[in-house]
């Protein structure tokens, strides 16, 4: 296990300077703190954080402009995804901190009211019996559903996240490939960046004092892989690719279908392109 304790004492002075930030009234020009020729050295050690046999060297973030599509139509919530997730990004094994996570709606006949559930749902976790496993239980084996599908979700690596312009010093920030990234040695905690995210997608680790949530699996698709939810997905729900190759997954799908987005109108520019949202989707 790594020694935290510069990072800690780091963090506490990068803290106190943040907070006087913000307690100023220029938290947007927080994301300069850290300096503007740091922040590919910064993605690079993300890259790097894990080793692969797949290695893609002199990765180059300017020809890369990645995004990721979800078809809701083909998923069937089996949680292959979370899992995997999970074990690449050595996410905690339990059902509340998540960098992808499954929500279930469903339609029942005579109620107007649409009903979400997620594997963090207490009956989902009685059904699968830990916190560790993650499955959707069988509630509605007796009622008249009159539709009922499921969507991914994780963080959209938005245009402009609300994220980083929060973030007081720049422990947060959009690399020159699309992807939004968090530098754990700078993230101070403050959870400014979990509060202004309009999806959920963040999480704080409370043991290491950071933010966390979904890199698109950085450390693999910077060496020609897919992330790992891609790769696991039976169904081929998920697509990831370079809108920079007209010919990518990711391209194709957009291209190849009416795609949407969550909540467009907050301005965050998100990258994640769905099909078959349904209007109760936020």
């Amino acid at each position: 296990m790594k020694d935290n304790t510069n990072q800690t004492g780091r963090r506490k002075f990068l803290g106190m300077t943040g907070k006087a930030i913000v307690g100023a009234g220029v938290a947007a020009a927080g994301s300069t703190l850290l300096g503007k020729g740091s922040k590919e050295a910064r993605a690079q050690d993300i890259a790097n954080s894990k080793p692969s046999s797949f290695p893609t060297p002199d990765y180059d973030w300017t020809e890369h402009r990645w995004a990721y599509g979800i078809d809701a139509t083909r998923c069937i919530g089996c949680l292959r995804c979370v899992e995997a997730c999970k074990a690449e990004n050595d996410v905690a094994g339990d059902a509340y901190h998540f960098r992808t996570w499954v929500e279930r709606y469903v339609y029942l006949e005579g109620d107007d009211k649409v009903h979400v559930d997620s594997h963090a749902d207490p009956l989902n976790i009685a059904a699968s019996g830990s916190e560790g496993e993650y499955r959707f239980d069988n509630r509605y084996k007796d009622a008249k559903v009159t539709k009922a599908f499921f969507i991914p979700k994780l963080c959209n690596h938005c245009e402009h996240p609300a994220c980083v312009q929060v973030c007081p010093v720049g422990a947060t920030f959009r690399a020159e490939d699309g992807t939004v990234l968090i530098d754990h040695d700078y993230c101070i905690g403050c959870r400014y960046c979990v509060q202004a995210c309009p999806y959920g997608a963040r999480f704080f680790i409370e043991e290491e004092g950071v933010s966390d949530k979904c890199t698109w699996c950085y450390h693999r698709i910077t060496k020609g892989l897919m992330p790992a939810c891609v790769d696991v997905c039976p169904t081929s729900a998920r697509i990831f690719g370079d809108l920079n190759d007209s010919s990518s997954p990711v391209s194709e799908f957009i291209r190849d279908n009416q795609v949407q987005v969550l909540k467009p109108e907050s301005g965050n520019g998100p990258m994640c392109f769905y099909v078959g949202l349904d209007k109760d989707v936020t």
